[in-house]
């Protein structure tokens, strides 16, 4: 969601926040702003609807600002239409929000989440003398913290510890107090927040990215807990106002690893960075052959004691679980059921004590996920993150973690995080299997071998890509598409899918090839583009069967299958093929030709691909 960037320290701080805002576009947006003091002079408040460029150019990229010691925030409209007045940072006076100038607010502040009370808190604050000029409910916040800061005694962590406790939802919180120069105070409740420290300088950010060019030494600050940052210290305290010690943590990504590196796109580099992910996320697992879960917390003992699998995750990370399902149920032997989070947290569920919640997410931030890894851990049902972020909330809170090594994604669809999450899928599930003496060791060791020659044969996949533009220019006019496969070939569909209609708005549509026949097919006319995976053995020839269907009633037929099934061209007009793999990961080959069709669809459209509409990198809230 939104974008939170803060600097106190010996330079200017505007070109710093410009500079780390724009390291989170990708967050998505509709608004930025910026606040700087100078010393002892008022805040200097600039706002700007639409695309960070818009701010930039108004500010002279910062220069025009002076000070140092600021906040920034790109805002993505929740409570309020996207506009100059709704944009943060907001003030606790009575202006008019349009982002104008010095205000004499005694708090100015920027906010990420959503203040379910907001309109109770508005009507209290309103009767206090409080007038509001925005329809947000951050303004509302913000005044909340000036009146107990007003009311009882000008401390700034004493009024943000009683709005912390009247507020209901979820929040980070990054403040100036006019009264307290060279400070900014920050809160969080459930949206994340970091704190970044160098020589001299502190900086607070809502994801990684925004500052790893300036520090990679950081502190995480935990749920329902408060900061104060001056220049080169942070000061942590929790709702009594006791201090919290707090250890460094250091980033290993690097700088570069967030640039393009030469691509045009984010998500292109992060396509071809599939590889990598892939032979570090198992590099980090396998240890003389054999799969190290000890290193995520579980023993042999407590897998052999698993009865239940219960997978829950949101969008792409949902897409993995499903292919984790068949993997595990085929080769572990252990029921599965995948959920999604929205869904789980909400449903009278009747979880098995014996069971093991997985909850996948790669910021480890959200909203609905760490939601349900809340709801598990009440239960008492042991719970095991895969996440890609370290220190981020879903892994400091479940019981054992698995980090994927898919490095910082950009793009807001995701690509390798996505495959590194299925690597970790198949590794719990072989090592399960055994654990559990469903697989025999020879067996065991050759699945280790073939997962290594993944990113191997991904390359090859990679080297047909122009071939894949081409077939995509000529389905530039597309305004339907259908994905049809079965089993994991399904799962792929679901994920090829989402690929193309987030970043090229075209409607796509995955379906079981079996349920084509109830009522789906009735879609099909004239020149349709119908996508059949087809890399399962066994269902091959129902998926075929299920294609030529689709052609008789005038669909132009693409087929993404494994090398040796030439066959299929006498039925499809296009074909594209992946090398052969164990069947358990064919998804890891299958998917990347349908990462590839959604991003030279989107190129093509002229559209921003890193950035589509509407969308967010991090849902962080509900």
């Amino acid at each position: 969601m939104c974008g939170i960037v803060g600097f106190v320290g010996k330079r200017q701080a505007a070109p710093i926040l410009l500079d780390g805002l724009s390291k989170l576009e990708y967050r998505g947006y509709d608004s930025a702003g910026l606040a700087i003091r100078n010393g002892d002079e008022p805040a200097e408040v600039v706002k700007s609807k639409g695309r960070l460029k818009v701010l930039s150019e108004k500010t002279d990229n910062g220069n025009a600002l002076i000070g140092n010691c600021g906040i920034g925030h790109t805002r993505w409209a929740t409570h309020g239409e996207p506009s100059r007045t709704n944009a943060h940072p907001h003030v606790s006076g009575n202006c008019t929000g349009t982002g104008s100038g010095e205000v004499e607010s005694e708090v100015v502040g920027v906010h990420n989440g959503i203040i379910e009370n907001f309109k109770e808190l508005k009507e209290k604050l309103m009767k206090h003398g409080y007038l509001f000029y925005s329809q947000t409910d951050t303004e509302v916040v913000i005044k909340l913290v000036d009146y107990y800061y007003k009311k009882y005694t000008h401390s700034p962590q004493e009024a943000i510890a009683k709005t912390m406790v009247r507020v209901r939802g979820s929040y980070a919180l990054c403040l100036m107090f006019k009264s307290h120069p060279g400070e900014i105070w920050v809160a969080r409740k459930d949206s994340p927040m970091i704190i970044g420290i160098s020589d001299g300088e502190t900086y607070v950010a809502s994801d990684v990215p925004a500052i790893l060019k300036y520090t990679r030494n950081v502190y995480y600050i935990g749920n329902l807990e408060m900061a104060k940052l001056t220049p080169g210290e942070v000061t942590f305290y929790n709702l009594d106002g006791d201090v919290i010690e707090k250890e460094l943590t250091e980033i290993k990504w690097d700088a570069e690893s967030a640039e393009k590196g030469g691509y045009e796109h984010f998500m292109m580099k992060e396509i071809h960075e599939q590889p990598k992910a892939i032979t570090d996320t198992l590099n980090s697992l396998i240890k003389d052959e054999k799969i190290d879960i000890d290193s995520i917390g579980l023993s042999n003992d407590e897998v052999r004691n698993i009865s239940q699998i219960y997978i829950v995750a949101c969008g792409s990370a949902y897409h993995t679980g499903v292919v984790t399902q068949y993997v595990m149920e085929d080769i572990a032997k252990i029921p599965v059921r995948v959920e999604l989070a929205s869904e789980f947290r909400y449903r009278k569920l009747l979880l098995d004590k014996n069971g093991l919640v997985i909850i996948v997410s790669q910021s480890g931030e959200t909203a609905d996920s760490l939601a349900a890894l809340r709801l598990a851990k009440d239960k008492g049902i042991k719970t095991l993150a895969i996440v890609n972020v370290v220190g981020s909330s879903i892994a400091r809170e479940a019981d054992n973690v698995l980090y994927t090594l898919a490095g910082p994604e950009i793009a807001v669809a995701t690509t390798k995080a996505y495959s590194a999450q299925l690597i970790a899928g198949y590794l719990l599930a072989i090592q399960f299997a055994y654990i559990k003496n469903e697989i025999a060791e020879e067996y065991y060791k050759n699945l280790i071998k073939e997962l290594y020659t993944l990113p191997q044969k991904i390359e090859k996949v990679l080297e047909d890509k122009e071939r894949i533009q081409w077939f995509v220019a000529k389905q530039a006019n597309a305004q339907d598409v259908f994905y049809i496969g079965r089993g994991i070939d399904y799962a792929v569909c679901l994920e090829g899918s989402l690929k193309m209609k987030e970043i090229s708005y075209v409607h796509s549509e995955a379906y079981a090839a079996g349920e084509l026949k109830h009522g789906t097919i009735s879609l099909i006319e004239d020149g349709t583009l119908v996508i059949g995976v087809l890399t399962q053995s066994e269902l091959y020839e129902k998926t075929v069967s299920n294609m030529v269907e689709c052609k008789s009633r005038g669909a132009y037929l693409m087929g993404l299958t494994s090398y040796g099934h030439y066959e299929i061209e006498d039925t499809a007009d296009f074909t594209v093929y992946i090398p052969k793999t164990d069947e358990h990961f064919t998804a890891s080959l299958a998917v990347i030709p349908l990462q590839l069709m959604g991003y030279y669809l989107s190129v093509s459209r002229g559209l921003d691909v890193d950035k589509p509409r509407n969308l967010a990198k991090s849902v962080t809230v509900e």
